[in-house]
């Protein structure tokens, strides 16, 4: 029998991985649930029935979007992805007003509460809410999804067929419906027990096979292969060991959280990490690390450095979309060092350094046995396997205008979850623009007002290396926001 998952019609893994299984296993839990959220700010209201019609496409075009995890009984088999026969697109497909004045601010606002409530893991793991009621006719959409569902490179994939590259495309055609699959747990668990002879067969062969390898190795060269060994032990201990002490101010957690937001060109961005010889990724870093230094030197607590964890992606132009490939890199972010420019060089080098290290997927190489834990221990771990206060991801999404249902999409935000960590950080890059999102638990960053101001400082310090440029708040008046001058010491023009 074969160790290689099955594939439904659309190339899709039937069978969760071990690690989507933990992140699917975690939505049950407020402190483990993996939700991730992406926020569009829209320059119109898009007629509803077009709208609705966009997902329907997509969804008869990604199976997974259709598609709901049935569970087995008894842990004989793996969990599975199957098309849902219940499927109703009226449950996914929302719509809500927001209350005058209609900023972006509720938007987000309704976005935590969204992120905040566990999605129903008996239907497919996805929502997508149209928000209208934003001022000057304007529109926002709240796209909810499971981290066992795919990452965030992954969505970028799987949901580009709900836009356009124009604002009036032509009609498309709507495709059949897919065949649904009614598997029930006591089906999969039944599937399995008759599968396990084979599957105990297959895995004695492997471990025997795997076993005469290894010691034929050892018999050919022996110094090198214990040698391998030893340093893939040493590299594996340096990838999961944290990078840094943690953060005495970030300490606590709660299940209260809040997120702010700001706007940069992407050219401006470009520029400044240009200017010193980084990447996007280090000047966007560079710039989180200055904000986080600015907040614990107004409360009173500067630290040198805390432990970041930066998501890096696996994926493959060959991987389907759906499922998990990323693993993380801890990083002792240098929030001690006041230079931008330092800030940049370091957080270069040690990015470097940490992708070539040989175990990078050591978090994906321990899942299987992580996935067989019972759901208090995996709680108990929840934030301790990437030892981070602060989480910091990077996607990009689609370089040109997009629109959907005839409304041009004028920024996207990015909301991750909060698996233990004070902070996750987003930044996504979309029609020459970067948004860099911050969600943090408010019993670890107390003081909201505070911590904006220091995000625009922050980042501010960063874009200054490139020219005189500034970032400005999220803020639904997007022509108001970039005629807006905020300071470190003050709020920004709303």
């Amino acid at each position: 029998m074969s160790d290689v998952p099955e594939h439904d019609a659309a190339g899709l893994p039937e069978e969760l991985s071990p690690f989507d299984q933990i992140l699917h296993r975690g939505e049950a839990n407020p402190r483990t649930r993996s939700g991730i959220m992406g926020v569009e700010l829209l320059d119109t209201t898009p007629d509803w029935d077009r709208f609705r019609t966009r997902f329907d496409i997509a969804s008869r075009k990604v199976l997974r979007l259709r598609q709901k995890v049935v569970m087995p009984t008894l842990p004989t088999a793996a969990p599975r992805w199957v098309v849902d026969p219940d499927f109703n697109l009226d449950f996914h497909v929302r719509r809500v007003r927001v209350p005058a004045p209609g900023t972006l601010r509720q938007v987000i606002d309704l976005a935590e509460v969204a992120l905040q409530s566990p999605l129903d893991i008996s239907r497919p793991l996805w929502t997508a809410t149209l928000v209208e009621g934003l001022a000057d006719g304007r529109a926002a959409t709240m796209l909810h999804l499971s981290h066992a569902v795919t990452d965030g490179v992954g969505s970028v994939e799987m949901f580009a067929n709900i836009y356009d590259l124009e604002r009036d495309p032509p009609p498309q055609e709507i495709p059949p419906l897919p065949i649904p699959q009614d598997l029930s747990p006591n089906d999969l668990m039944r599937e399995g027990i008759n599968r396990l002879p084979g599957a105990i067969f297959g895995g004695v062969r492997g471990v025997l096979g795997g076993a005469a390898h290894a010691v034929g190795q050892v018999v050919r060269d022996p110094i090198s292969a214990v040698g391998g060994v030893v340093d893939y032990a040493r590299s594996g201990a340096r990838v999961m060991s944290p990078a840094a002490e943690p953060s005495p101010l970030l300490r606590r957690r709660s299940l209260s959280s809040r997120t702010e937001a700001i706007d940069i060109p992407l050219s401006d961005l470009h520029k400044a990490a240009k200017a010193v010889g980084g990447s996007i990724n280090d000047a966007y870093l560079a710039g989180v690390c200055g904000a986080l230094r600015l907040y614990h030197e107004a409360k009173g607590i500067p630290v040198q450095a805390l432990p970041m964890a930066v998501p890096v992606n696996l994926r493959s132009e060959a991987d389907p979309a759906g499922g998990n490939r990323f693993t993380g890199v801890n990083l002792a972010a240098p929030v001690g060092i006041a230079d931008p420019q330092r800030r940049i060089k370091n957080i270069r080098a040690q990015m470097t350094r940490k992708r070539e290290e040989r175990a990078l997927d050591m978090v994906g190489a321990i899942a299987p046995v992580l996935s067989l834990l019972p759901d208090n221990l995996l709680e108990s771990m929840a934030g301790s396997i990437v030892n981070s206060d602060v989480q910091a991801s990077n996607v990009p999404v689609y370089a040109g205008d997009t629109y959907i249902a005839g409304a041009k999409i004028l920024r996207h935000y990015g909301l991750g979850p909060l698996p233990g960590v004070a902070m996750m950080v987003v930044l996504i890059s979309r029609g020459g623009y970067c948004t860099i999102t911050a969600r943090y638990d408010r019993a670890a960053i107390n003081d909201d007002a505070l911590f904006a101001r220091c995000l625009l400082a922050g980042f501010d310090e960063v874009l200054a290396l490139g020219g005189p440029a500034r970032a400005v708040p999220a803020t639904f008046a997007v022509e108001a926001a970039e005629s807006s001058t905020p300071s470190p010491n003050g709020s920004a023009a709303q």
